[in-house]
């Protein structure tokens, strides 16, 4: 690694000599750890014209840097920090004299609920039974790296580098319009589509465009923890609404209802996925009762066992429900793509909230997952997932019979998980933390429930997204094996 000439600065009304002061910086970019052992200095002509000095200067200072090991000289290469150079004093952390009262300075706080967290290195655990991460061996890395690559061409230089403002990439915008919602029964016009930072970033606009103090929600409970958080932020009232084997329950939402917000593809986390008859039972009760309904179809493409039912939005007649797509479970987590679909006047209210806030999602991503997909990648990927999902999912659903565990959720349409019910008297944050020290990650289920008390953290999910097959069976041995352990031991 280089170090920029630009780092330097001289002090014309510093003391000592310019030679003095060319050493010293040195020094202390040595000593205080910026300049590091290998590192290259810059060049003294570099340095000279930078600086707006002689030459001379600063090869005299580099001289006597020279003689004191601070750097060395490689031939024609140039000056590098030397192995040698005194190593950065470890000094203890200064003392911060804070007085700000943090406790009234912060007027709303983010910190505080139970989160699901998975560690970092989930890669390096033999049995990863966690949510929602890449499996290198199912994508298509060559062909997105080729995709990359196009989108970076000369060709593309104005998608690459344009500032849309407001505005989205029309080649990802089409494919959308015409290929991916009509599979989910939904005709939309570009001015219908706003592109997003992934499925929570659409949840957040949605609820910042319909929702006020005044307000209430109804949610889930169980349901997606993030989704509890940005309601909370919106300071609207919550109304958390059971969810049975077929998902959310229209005649148990309350009169004051002003928005529903439901996965009605795969319930998250139960997995359930709500029948086409109820579905029209929800949009009777929107209409009658002048709600509106935010469905996350959530992990639609996965529906590898049967033909997925028509998306809520496809059924809708009088443009009440509000639609959020994600590619980021498709394709990888860390693309933070997704997009609404809602009538005119609410997708110009989305666009002009998310200009403000972030203007719009990088364009080279959005040309390089629009030719992913028009090429026909993204179709490929996703066949290739379902048939690894239903394996895995065959051989988890055996092991879960054969070792006794209960199936609180299997999903009748796929899925990549599977919504666990521990014994009675079995805590399952107490669970995770004992099979993590063997090696196997599973998803306490609190962090779903709107108050998860006892009977929440009674749940977990398992999920076969991220797991080899060969190691399903004895990673669901272990967690077997671990709550029989706890029943005999008491510990709970």
């Amino acid at each position: 690694m280089a170090i920029s000439e630009e780092t330097f600065f001289l002090d014309r009304d510093g003391t000592g000599t310019l030679q003095a002061q060319i050493q010293q910086l040195v020094a202390e970019g040595v000593l205080s750890g910026r300049f590091r052992s290998g590192e290259k200095l810059p060049s003294s002509r570099k340095l000279a014209k930078h600086l707006g000095i002689s030459r001379i200067t600063v090869t005299l200072a580099y001289t006597e840097l020279l003689a004191d090991d601070y750097i060395v000289s490689k031939g024609r290469s140039g000056y590098y920090v030397s192995d040698n150079a005194p190593e950065p004093p470890n000094f203890p952390a200064r003392q911060a004299h804070d007085t700000v009262d943090w406790s009234r300075a912060i007027g709303q706080h983010f910190t505080g609920r139970e989160a699901l967290r998975k560690p970092n290195d989930w890669r390096t655990y033999k049995y990863p039974f966690i949510y929602g991460q890449a499996d290198e061996t199912l994508f298509d890395t060559a062909n997105w790296r080729l995709c990359a690559l196009q989108a970076l061409g000369r060709k593309d230089f104005e998608a690459l580098t344009t500032d849309y403002f407001d505005e989205d990439d029309p080649k990802l915008i089409d494919f959308i319009a015409r290929q991916t919602l009509p599979r989910r029964g939904i005709l939309a016009r570009p001015e219908e589509i706003l592109l997003t930072l992934g499925a929570q970033n659409a949840l957040w606009l949605t609820a910042q465009i319909l929702l006020t103090q005044r307000r209430t929600a109804a949610i889930e409970n169980p349901c997606y923890p993030s989704l509890r958080d940005i309601l909370t932020q919106a300071r609207c009232h919550l109304a958390p609404i059971p969810v049975d084997r077929d998902g959310l329950r229209p005649q148990d939402l309350p009169p004051e209802t002003d928005v529903v917000f439901t996965t009605p593809s795969h319930q998250c986390p139960t997995t359930a996925t709500m029948p086409v008859s109820r579905r029209h039972e929800l949009l009777r009760a929107a209409s009658e009762q002048d709600f509106l309904i935010v469905e996350d179809d959530y992990e639609f493409e996965m529906s590898f066992l049967r033909s997925p039912s028509p998306a809520l939005k496809s059924l809708d007649t009088e443009g009440r429900v509000i639609y959020v797509g994600s590619f980021s479970k498709s394709l990888f987590p860390g693309l933070r793509l997704g997009y609404l679909v809602g009538p005119e006047p609410f997708i110009r209210e989305a666009r002009a909230l998310r200009s403000s806030v972030l203007r719009h999602p990088p364009g080279h991503i959005q040309r390089t997952a629009a030719y992913f997909m028009s090429l026909g990648h993204y179709d490929a990927l996703i066949r290739r997932m379902g048939r690894a999902y239903q394996e895995r999912r065959e051989i988890m659903n055996r092991a879960l019979e054969t070792n006794g565990l209960n199936i609180a959720g299997r999903g009748s349409f796929g899925g990549s998980s599977f919504w666990m019910q521990a014994p009675n008297g079995i805590d399952t944050r107490v669970l995770a933390d004992r099979l993590r020290d063997k090696g196997v990650l599973i998803e306490p289920g609190g962090p779903f429930f709107e108050t998860a008390g006892a009977q929440g953290h009674q749940f977990y999910r398992i999920a076969y997204s991220s797991i080899p097959p060969a190691r399903i069976e004895a990673g669901i041995a272990l967690i077997a094996e671990e709550i029989d352990a706890m029943q005999h031991n008491g510990a709970v």
